[in-house]
């Protein structure tokens, strides 16, 4: 699956759901049912600790300059300030059996690939 569509867009939305995460960026929409990691220069934050929606939602209106998906290993998703979203995509490590979904436009009747 290719992510680069997402390369030099902003985020322009995150968005909590019950028991997932929605990232939408200026059209494409990435659908997080594994709850990533923030990686920035000072720490990473897991979900639930302290600080990880500040530093998450500190990402708004950042421009996406990597963005890549290893199968069966982990999906990056890197921001111009140096900022990492990581979720992984290792078996072991889920509770579904998908990871997520992408949208190239994030409207209901787009091919969406799952992961």
């Amino acid at each position: 699956m290719d992510l680069s569509s997402i390369i030099g867009q902003e985020l322009t939305a995150i968005e909590f759901v019950q028991d997932y995460l929605q990232l939408r960026f200026d059209g494409p929409l990435l659908t997080l049912f594994v709850w990533p990691d923030v990686f920035r220069e000072e720490g990473s934050y897991a979900y639930g600790e302290p600080e990880f929606r500040n530093v998450l939602c500190a990402q708004l209106t950042g421009s996406v300059t990597a963005a890549t998906l290893e199968e069966n290993e982990a999906i990056e998703v890197e921001f111009e300030n140096g900022v990492i979203l990581r979720a992984s995509l290792r078996e072991e490590d889920l509770d579904s059996p998908q990871a997520g979904q992408f949208s190239e436009s994030g409207h209901s009747g787009d091919i969406t690939f799952e992961f």
